[in-house]
């Protein structure tokens, strides 16, 4: 359901490029200031990227941003541009968003030339973090890509896929309130994560075999198995009739293979 408030059909505050007045010329569409509030799961999937897409494809001056209440954005614009933009939002939201309402108002602050997602704001939490999601079928072709800078690597996520609620400290939800923050950006996990177009734009838990977090098989005793790669070791493992605990992002997997009568009956023991 989804809740406008307060239409406006004249512009509120300054114009980028001129004043108000002179916006007004023969000709031209009225202009339209706008604060919109969304709220519902619309933090953590991909939100910001999409309204900076939408905005700059319309031509719409303005800024959006993550806070305690969800998503704001700020628009200033024609009219019709600024509905359009609203209607595709409601029409085209990320894949893993929710959008319980969106609630508009004038809005009378200044705004520059250009739209621009600006760092989040703070106050107490009322919105939802997305659950932890199924990897998706963009970042599975970049895991099974030989050669490719994450081929293998079983961190990988983008905007549309991996943990969300599970490493989650503090709303708003930014890589600083996640435990991911102990993981510091290579170069290249920087550019992808600064860069509105790609499609891990404050991805919070972008990752590579550079500077992400790691695989590693670990013995009852607590002490690390090294010989060869963990997953084909711990293959290996299941394979002879061993018991596994896997650890996922909420807790561990009881692993063995299904088909050895032994092994099932040590698991259910």
């Amino acid at each position: 359901m989804f809740e406008r408030r307060d239409r406006p059909t004249a512009a509120v505050g300054s114009v980028a490029g001129g004043s108000y007045a002179a916006s007004q010329r023969a000709g031209e569409p009225t202009v339209t200031a706008a604060e919109i509030r969304i709220r519902g799961r619309v933090q953590g999937v991909g939100f910001r990227p999409t309204i900076w897409r939408l905005a700059s494809e319309l031509g719409l001056d303005g800024e959006v941003l993550n806070d305690g209440d969800g998503v704001l954005i700020r628009l200033q614009g024609s009219e019709s541009r600024v509905e359009a933009m609203l209607d595709r939002l409601a029409r085209e939201p990320p894949p893993l968003a929710r959008i319980d309402r969106m609630e508009r108002r004038p809005y009378g602050g200044a705004m520059t030339a250009g739209f621009y997602i600006v760092e989040s704001g703070s106050g107490p939490p009322h919105t939802e973090i997305s659950p932890d999601a199924a990897l998706c079928a963009l970042c599975a072709e970049e895991v099974l890509l030989p050669g490719g800078r994450r081929h293998r690597y079983a961190f990988t996520v983008c905007t549309h896929c991996g943990p969300r609620l599970s490493i989650v400290r503090a709303i708003p939800y930014d890589r600083g309130t996640t435990t991911m923050a102990a993981f510091a950006l290579c170069p290249d996990c920087e550019r992808e994560y600064r860069d509105p177009a790609d499609r891990r734009f404050h991805a919070e838990p972008i990752a590579c075999p550079v500077c992400g977090p790691q695989l590693r098989l670990v013995r009852l005793d607590g002490c690390p198995s090294v010989d060869g790669d963990p997953i084909q070791r711990a293959a290996g493992l299941i394979a002879a009739g061993e018991l596994l605990a896997i650890k996922g992002l909420g807790g561990y997997q009881l692993a063995c293979d299904a088909t050895d009568a032994q092994a099932v009956a040590r698991l259910r023991r």
